[in-house]
């Protein structure tokens, strides 16, 4: 339990000064109650000893009585004054203590306020800075670290990645024959359909200019990637409508396994890229990274192989 603030300790002490004057005016209403018992009595000795037949009370104890009674029920009246005096000094209190506590809740909405704007704005930079302005897909930083904790959790769990290299043939053209306001039209649309049929755990990225990258986490084989490879560039080369243009732009498309043909995300990415090439020079659909064959040279950037 959070401890109390100045201005609760303040209403508490408040509080308890009222309820103070509040018992105190109960022991003087008690006081009172007995000086009216005490006449009482008086009163009804007084009347007994004239019923049998005394003609006159003694003056001296009749005085002290009185005198008695007077003195307690001006000590009442006197108590009474302080539990009012009390009584308008605690209620202005409260109210002043009221007034505080308004203000500081007023004060802490305001900071909790603030604090959601704060907040909001935080987790905006963060998105600004894990994204790609032009598409809203992670961008290459944020791919990398996906990366990473995929291989990590691959290691783990016995499963196999997939990074497919996506390039738009022939793009350039769109950019130069109708600016770029219509090829940012073009990329944010292939953009939406690439998120529109990745899979939850999978991660899509703007690598930068018109290639993508998409990871795919614990495919069930070669085959599968392959069917979504097929799938990826026929959901990509349907026509794109652009004002009173359409565009169909097709995408050549690199794929590099994990753990199969690198065991980093910089060696992964840089083989689905060659792999990507190796598509685009064979005009096939998608190809699959392959080592060199013994003999053949270090360099693994011109092979590839198509799976369809």
């Amino acid at each position: 339990m959070p401890p109390a603030t100045s201005d609760t300790k303040l209403h508490n002490q408040s509080l308890t000064a009222l309820d103070a004057a509040l018992d105190q005016s109960h022991d003087v209403r008690a006081e009172v109650e007995a000086c009216a018992e005490e006449l009482a009595s008086a009163n009804e000795l007084a009347k007994a000893r004239i019923a049998v037949g005394a003609k006159t009370l003694p003056a001296t104890q009749t005085l002290q009585v009185g005198q008695a009674v007077e003195q307690r029920v001006k000590a009442c009246a006197d108590d009474l004054q302080q539990v009012t005096d009390n009584l308008a000094q605690g209620v202005e209190e409260v109210k002043a203590v009221q007034q505080a506590l308004d203000r500081s809740s007023a004060s802490l909405a305001e900071s909790e306020a603030a604090l959601m704007v704060a907040r909001s704005a935080e987790r905006s930079a963060c998105h600004r800075a894990m994204h790609d302005e032009k598409t809203g897909l992670p961008n290459r930083s944020l791919f990398d670290d996906r990366l990473d904790q995929a291989m990590a959790s691959a290691d783990r769990h016995g499963w196999v990645l997939a990074v497919m290299f996506l390039d738009l043939d022939r793009f350039k053209q769109v950019n130069d024959s109708h600016g770029h306001a219509a090829g940012d039209t073009v990329l944010k649309a292939v953009a939406e359909r690439l998120m529109t049929h990745a899979r939850e755990e999978d991660t899509v990225c703007r690598n930068g200019g018109d290639e993508f990258l998409y990871l795919l986490i614990d495919p069930s084989g070669r085959q599968s990637v392959a069917s979504i490879a097929a799938l990826v560039r026929q959901v990509i080369q349907a026509p794109i409508n652009v004002g009173d243009l359409q565009f169909v732009v097709t995408p050549s498309i690199g794929i590099a396994m994990y753990p199969e043909h690198g065991d980093t995300g910089m060696s992964l990415i840089a083989r689905a890229d060659a792999a990507m090439y190796r598509a685009k020079e064979r005009a096939s659909p998608f190809e699959f990274f392959e080592h060199p064959a013994a003999g053949t040279g270090s360099s693994a950037q011109a092979t590839g192989s198509v799976h369809r």
